[in-house]
């Protein structure tokens, strides 16, 4: 293999890499090479926000996209053909500060300011995204924008003062057109291979076919998507990962598409854009959108590396299964489809063959006869790993009987996992109070849950049975409740009750 260099955009100019290791973090290469110490380290874990930075991109008309990540889980050769942009971007070239950090400045959003640089580059991709003529972000789009930083003595009252605020000081000069134009020139029409002498190689085909070439080529090579899970067994468990296969170069892969009958959702593509088709079809996922992790999180991270990654306690994958998806698998010229409560076997086990890889994730769109929820249980509302997450959907015919249920569960098993006895006891009766009881009954049987840091046995089993409980309230015939009756955490446009 003929090794290239990493091409990308950084204050300014393009820089070029060919000696760092493949699993070289970005926030490594800011501090420790480039210098830039602007953007800090704090739990290399992508869980603080102290390391975030903000990726320009290509799309799919050619216009600059911006996107806010956490540099401490992103691997060096993932910026090729892209702009990287930092806290040392953002004051002008005059020596002014940018309206985000005279925001903060003036609003008092800093105080020890080790967590000051991440906020702010956070606040720099919401003041690029929101609408000039919107008026001021509301506080759940600020919230959300947020999410992802964690702020120890400030509080957060006076950094969302400066999320308002920012949008009063005159514009800051920014050259979309003339940034697009140099990534234009850098973007790849073929592979880019790269690999530093005697360290493992970083393939990332621009084609579907080719990324299908090289994954049975080299069935043992780790697949790379958003490197939100995988970039953690470098920064936290010290693995060697061998050989690395990028999927974020591969435009077919990153597609979302639907038909009358099917949403279609490429491996590909990010969380973000993920939930955002998900959630038109189906807008009972809002909660669930805004509560999986953080928005940088879910703009590296991509749906089918999460269903893939095959974690008990992946947070699509109830939804997913309660809604009947099924999963398209890819082997060489190859493809098979299958359902995705077919898909996992075992803790972190599923179905893939070697050299086999997803391509696809199809959802049926929605029913008029479909009553659908998903629940999340954690200890904080934001930002944190499901203790329980519940999905439940069912068909009601005129009569309000059960004509079909789908039940799954995160959490309660080494698996995501269906509830058929639960099921079981709701098929072909009708939508009632004793069939909910019955049903909640049955959740014992189906599953035996463990006990760890995050729940007890005996809690994850009761909460299984209140969010049972909790969706009849919210679905039965008679008197539904609505969301703001049984979430006390309904407020803004997150109290809007889904149909």
């Amino acid at each position: 293999m003929t090794t290239q260099t990493i091409r990308f955009l950084q204050r300014g100019a393009v820089r070029e890499i060919g000696d760092a290791p493949a699993t070289r973090t970005v926030l490594q290469h800011l501090r420790e090479d480039a210098l830039c110490t602007g953007t800090k380290e704090g739990c290399a874990e992508g869980d603080c926000g102290a390391c975030t930075v903000v990726i320009g991109e290509l799309d799919a008309s050619g216009a600059l996209a911006l996107k806010a990540v956490n540099a401490c889980i992103q691997f060096l050769p993932t910026l090729d053909s892209r702009a990287l942009f930092t806290v040392e971007d953002l004051r002008g070239a005059d020596g002014a500060l940018h309206p985000v950090q005279q925001a903060l400045v003036d609003c008092h959003g800093s105080q020890c300011g080790f967590c000051t640089p991440g906020f702010a580059m956070s606040l720099w991709a919401l003041y690029h995204h929101h609408p000039r003529d919107a008026g001021p972000p509301s506080r759940d789009e600020i919230a959300a924008a947020l999410s992802g930083n964690l702020c120890r003595c400030t509080g957060y009252r006076p950094i969302v003062d400066a999320a308002q605020r920012m949008f009063e000081y005159p514009r800051a000069p920014f050259d979309t057109d003339a940034i697009a134009q140099t990534l234009a020139a850098l973007k790849r029409t073929q592979t880019f291979e790269y690999q530093p002498p005697g360290a493992p190689a970083f393939h990332a085909p621009v084609t579907r076919a080719e990324f299908a070439r090289l994954r049975a080529a080299h069935p043992n090579a780790r697949l790379l998507a958003g490197s939100t899970d995988v970039g953690l067994w470098v920064t936290k468990q010290f693995r060697e990962l061998g050989d690395l296969l990028y999927i974020g170069n591969v435009d077919e892969l990153k597609t979302i598409e639907r038909d009358a009958q099917t949403l279609t959702i490429g491996a590909a593509a990010s969380l973000e854009d993920a939930y955002a088709a998900l959630a038109a079809d189906y807008p009972e996922l809002a909660e669930l959108w805004t509560r999986f992790a953080s928005r940088p999180i879910r703009n590296a991270g991509t749906l089918g590396g999460n269903v893939a990654n095959g974690s008990p306690i992946g947070d699509s994958m109830p939804a997913l299964i309660a809604l009947n998806a099924e999963l398209v698998l890819q082997k060489a010229d190859k493809t098979r489809t299958m359902r995705l409560d077919a898909f996992y076997l075992g803790y972190q086990k599923t179905a893939l063959d070697a050299g086999e890889f997803l391509t696809a994730i199809r959802v049926p769109r929605p029913a008029a006869a479909l009553r659908f929820r998903t629940y999340k249980v954690s200890k904080r509302y934001d930002q944190d790993i499901s203790a329980v997450c519940a999905a439940f959907a069912i068909e009601l015919d005129a009569n309000h009987r059960v004509t079909d249920a789908r039940i799954a569960f995160g959490g309660m098993a080494a698996t995501p996992k269906r509830a058929a006895r639960a099921e079981a006891a709701l098929v072909g009766n009708a939508w009632n109070e004793a069939a909910a009881r019955h049903a909640m009954t049955a959740l014992d049987a189906d599953f035996q849950p463990l006990t760890d840091m995050r729940a007890s046995s005996a809690y994850r089993a009761k909460v299984a049975r209140n969010v049972l409980w909790r969706f009849y309230l919210e679905t039965r015939p008679d008197a539904p409740l609505a969301l703001a009756e049984v979430n006390a955490f309904a407020y803004g446009a997150h109290a809007e009750e889904a149909p």
